[in-house]
């Protein structure tokens, strides 16, 4: 049968994730700026830097640049003058100069590093080390080796050093806990030999989350939830209403929550001012607050930042927006003016995108509170009720975001509607909604998707009849949660999902060892209701279809959670679609992968229901 060619610029599988250029992990030294950018094609995660010509790749042929702490890394980057250091996909630390040379500082193979800092006083990088099940706060040089500067916390974060080198301050939390529901500020004073000294913590008033510390001279500003929200606080020893002074800012989240170590989503300017990102309804702002007290939102066209630092009086960051490709963004804050340096590419000139639509489903009773999601609509439309791919976000203490997707844009680009969700437990809407989540995990995310698919129903955006539900990791155990507990979905997908809690928490990684617990409770204390959110166990109330996708390397939702899963479905009579990636882990870097996945997923939707043609024209 001979293939049909695609419409004029529509995407095929294949390009959609071809297009899909990600820039990360932004660093910057006197001498150069520098991030990372995953090639779809070979997997690596290579390292660019910016010169006279442009951006080009730096380093040695096939250098991948990934930390692989607590599983989701962060943190793999730092800069000074004369070169970079990184650590590279065998978890070790490097120091590649400018010059091309590079030089292995670690050589421990059973250990990963991440959080890197650099510490230009010293020529030496700070770093969180893991090894033997337990993690340190280090220093690492050619000279001295690896120093070990703290221990005895479960978890560290990336360090912050004060601008004279002499005072260091972290963050730390305790097993059970997550980063964003408990989690410290300590410091201490650095000394002529690089170790510590009068390491202490600073207790917030109220229980919460603090992350990212950042000095401004010798001041520590760190952003911390026990208020309500992420926003600034300056730790003031000699503050007359105690140690908290607020740095006032919106009643809104001034960062995400901390999956990787080295987020950056505020950086103090040479002038005492400040570069700050708010979340609002979903959507990152970058607003500049001078010293006279002046503020101002600039870069209004991007909606998403990361990475925020500083050099030669410029906020550089990795800006995503709605309608380009990630870019590695320079503004001036002084006068708002937001320059592209690098990245920032249109994928589609010719064609414009699907952009996302801010929709809000009201409250409805004190346990149904309001929450917020981005809707997509076809392109072109072709139907007034079109087809709906309902998004779950992974985490679940994660967030949907309106930024460019190519992989949206080809399920628009062939008559589906896509709406991607943020529902209780989401990041960026303060610390109760993120809390909402506890113990009540499989009940209130999948009672907030059904109430988004009635509500787009009923504003006549969708056909509440082909309505289909999709997620990736902790995403597909809420889509099969839902296929389980509603009949309001025509058919689901679950890629690298969660099937068998109880399981999972035998075998998932030191990271998470406690997440489970938090959200579901003990299960010695509540057994039943661990098994009642198990989709492992309820495959008889699944009588939609589903597909799986599977990495055969997954670490974080082990392999053994999807095959279990479908086995489980075939014994009781249901006929369930598997495709298994032998060579991928979580979440799927190749590009030929993922564009099957594309594939396999659009014929999987197009057999449920009216059929539609490659132009997404309904064929009845």
């Amino acid at each position: 049968m001979a293939l049909q060619a695609l419409p004029a610029g529509q995407l095929s599988a294949s390009q959609a994730c071809a297009t899909f250029a990600q820039r990360l992990e932004l660093a910057v030294s006197g001498t150069g700026v520098y991030w990372l950018e995953p090639d779809p094609t070979t997997g690596i995660q290579a390292l660019w830097r910016l010169t006279a010509r442009g951006a080009e790749p730096f380093g040695p042929a096939g250098l991948s640049v990934r930390s692989r702490i607590n599983g989701y890394g962060g943190g793999s980057l730092a800069a000074l003058d004369g070169g970079v250091f990184l650590v590279s996909e065998d978890q070790q630390i490097h120091f590649l100069a400018e010059d091309g040379r590079c030089q292995r500082l670690t050589d421990e193979p059973d250990a990963a590093f991440g959080g890197l800092v650099a510490d230009a006083h010293r020529q030496r990088v700070l770093a969180v080390r893991e090894a033997g099940g337990r993690q340190q706060l280090v220093a690492v040089s050619a000279e001295q080796g690896i120093q070990v500067l703290h221990g005895g916390q479960d978890f560290y974060g990336a360090p912050a050093l004060s601008d004279d080198g002499r005072q260091l301050a972290w963050v730390s939390w305790q097993l059970p806990d997550m980063p964003w529901v408990r989690a410290t500020i300590w410091t201490a004073m650095v000394t002529e030999s690089g170790c510590l000294r009068g390491s202490e913590t600073w207790p917030t008033a109220a229980e919460g989350a603090v992350q990212q510390p950042v000095y401004a001279g010798s001041e520590l500003w760190v952003l911390s939830d026990h208020g309500g929200w992420w926003q600034p606080w300056r730790l003031d020893p000699d503050g007359v209403n105690g140690d908290w002074a607020s740095g006032g800012g919106p009643p809104l989240d001034h960062a995400n929550a901390p999956w990787q170590l080295g987020e950056s989503h505020h950086v103090a300017l040479p002038d005492g001012g400040w570069a700050r990102v708010h979340y609002r309804g979903g959507s990152g702002e970058l607003w500049c607050y001078r010293s006279s007290g002046a503020e101002q939102r600039v870069a209004a066209e991007f909606t998403d930042f990361r990475s925020l630092r500083v050099t030669d009086g410029w906020v550089v960051c990795v800006a995503r927006s709605a309608t380009r490709l990630d870019a590695i963004l320079k503004v001036d804050p002084r006068s708002g003016t937001a320059t592209v340096l690098a990245g920032g590419e249109v994928p589609e000139p010719a064609r414009p995108p699907a952009c996302p639509l801010l929709f809000e489903v009201p409250a409805c009773g004190s346990d149904a509170p309001e929450f917020s999601g981005f809707f997509y609509r076809p392109t072109p439309v072709v139907s007034a009720s079109p087809p709906l791919i309902l998004i779950v976000h992974g985490g679940p203490t994660s967030a949907a975001y309106p930024v460019f997707n190519p992989q949206v844009q080809y399920w628009c680009q062939r008559g589906f509607a896509v709406a991607e969700v943020n529902y209780r437990g989401s990041s960026g809407f303060g610390r109760d909604f993120r809390l909402a989540l506890a113990g009540r995990w499989g009940e209130v995310d999948v009672a907030d998707m059904e109430r988004a698919a009635d509500h787009l129903t009923l504003s006549g955006l969708v056909d509440g009849q082909r309505i289909f539900i999709q997620g990736r990791s902790s995403g597909g155990y809420t889509a099969l949660m839902a296929l389980a507990r509603s009949r309001r979905f025509a058919a689901g997908a679950s890629l690298f999902g969660v099937t068998d809690p109880l399981r999972l928490r035998a075998a998932t990684h030191r990271f998470e060892s406690g997440y489970l617990d938090w959200l579901l409770g003990s299960p010695q204390q509540h057994p039943q209701r661990w098994r009642e959110r198990s989709p492992r166990y309820l495959t008889d109330r699944i009588r939609a279809p589903v597909i799986f996708f599977q990495g055969g390397q997954d670490q974080v939702v082990v392999p053994e959670q999807t095959r279990a899963m479908v086995e489980a479905m075939k014994a009781a009579g249901r006929s369930p679609e598997l495709h298994w990636f032998e060579d991928e882990g979580h979440g799927f870097r190749r590009r030929i992968n993922q564009a099957r996945t594309l594939e396999w997923l659009c014929a999987f939707y197009a057999r449920q229901g009216p059929k539609f043609d490659d132009r997404g024209e309904n064929l009845g």
